[in-house]
């Protein structure tokens, strides 16, 4: 029977959601080994000058933990 862990994260990017999601993903793969999964929370967007100009993606991953 395996046991997952869930951590909660924000990325950010300059070009939409879908690297805003990648970049989480991404950097806590640098210290979390095995993530599976990820549940998309919310999504953000930062506007200048009536442009969107900035992206965030709130989720959760989901990793095995190792005995």
């Amino acid at each position: 029977m395996s046991v997952y862990k869930v951590i909660e994260l924000v990325g950010e990017s300059s070009s939409g959601w879908q690297g805003a999601v990648e970049d989480a993903v991404q950097r806590a793969s640098k210290t979390v080994d095995g993530i599976s999964g990820v549940e998309l929370l919310n999504m953000t967007a930062k506007v200048k000058d009536g442009r969107v100009v900035g992206w965030k993606a709130n989720v959760k991953a989901a990793f095995e933990v190792q005995e």
